[in-house]
């Protein structure tokens, strides 16, 4: 088991440079769906096997074994990196249990304050215009959710850039981004590996805004030119307080998103992104079998230790 185990929390270092690749040739949905799968995947495994190098550990102390009704030195004697590795898996996992909970509810309370803070301004449906002078927009999740705008932002855009910048933020809310934002905090959360999945995520969620955009006003060029000057706009004014689980038309490489736009680049060829994708499954499927054979070796020599525990009990008699 100790073997198999070590599997699964070494995957990330392979499948983050190659999910990173990969992203850049699918559409931005399909990217954000599979970046936001590939990292739950591998932090849960990463977890399981965790919490099955402490089990492995805690099972040879012999107030547990007692609990089991089989005797310590029936599981073997492992190797020379069991007491350590579960010393270690135990202590990642104690702090697991209390980091997890306190950014869920770091989110949860940035939310609520936002949201507070729109209750009393002025609003018309799900927009709500914030008197600020300096620049910024973002859509904020929740029940319901709503379009943040700053009369600064309002001003530094032209009637038919505000239309593209309400689309683009409704579309992060149609589609539920902060879920996928979310999903990737719990990932790095339980694996820092997963760290560089953030980038390639943020920016395939605002593409698929820009997508999104582009279809409502059916003008790319429109499109462009107001998610760049609305970032320039922001950029001018310098960061903005606002939830971590918001998105905003601002954020990313803008750049490459304008030109994204503007240059719909050529399909990439058929062979390169399936191998990619060939590649990236089977680092997903080693890592949850990984984890999985080791529960099961350990669930083995579980089993094995009570029989023999009870063998010998009978005897005895």
């Amino acid at each position: 088991m100790i073997y198999a185990v070590w599997l699964p929390l070494l995957m990330p270092l392979l499948a983050v440079p190659v999910a990173r690749r990969g992203a850049e040739l699918l559409s931005p949905r399909t990217a954000a769906w599979a970046l936001t799968a590939l990292a739950l995947v591998l932090a849960g495994s990463s977890t399981a096997a965790l919490a099955l190098l402490a089990l492995d550990g805690a099972l040879r102390l012999p107030f547990v074994a007692a609990l089991g009704h089989f005797s310590p030195h029936l599981l073997g004697d492992g190797s020379s990196a069991t007491v350590p590795a579960a010393v270690l898996a135990a202590l990642a996992l104690a702090g697991l249990g209390v980091l997890v909970p306190w950014r869920a509810r770091r989110h949860l309370r940035e939310l609520r304050a936002a949201h507070r803070g729109c209750g009393h301004e002025p609003g018309a449906g799900d927009l709500w215009v914030r008197p600020d002078a300096r620049p910024d927009a973002y859509a904020l999740p929740g029940r319901p959710g709503r379009i943040v705008v700053t009369t600064g932002m309002l001003r530094a855009l032209s009637a038919r850039e505000r239309e593209v910048l309400f689309a683009h933020e409704r579309a992060h809310l149609a589609g539920r981004h902060h879920l996928f934002l979310a999903g990737a905090e719990l990932a790095v959360a339980l694996h820092p590996a997963l760290r560089g999945l953030r980038g390639p995520l943020s920016y395939a969620l605002e593409r698929w805004a820009d997508e999104s955009a582009a279809r409502a006003t059916g003008d790319r060029a429109l499109t462009a030119r107001a998610v760049g000057r609305a970032a320039l706009a922001a950029g001018a004014a310098g960061p903005a307080p606002r939830p971590r689980l918001s998105l905003t038309a601002t954020a990313g490489p803008v750049p490459r998103r304008v030109t994204a736009l503007l240059n719909r680049s050529a399909p990439a060829g058929r062979l390169l992104p399936r191998a990619l994708a060939c590649l990236l499954t089977a680092c997903v499927t080693l890592s949850a079998a990984a984890a999985l054979e080791a529960a099961t070796d350990l669930h083995n020599g579980i089993e094995v230790a009570q029989g023999e525990t009870g063998h010998l009990s009978t005897q005895g008699r």
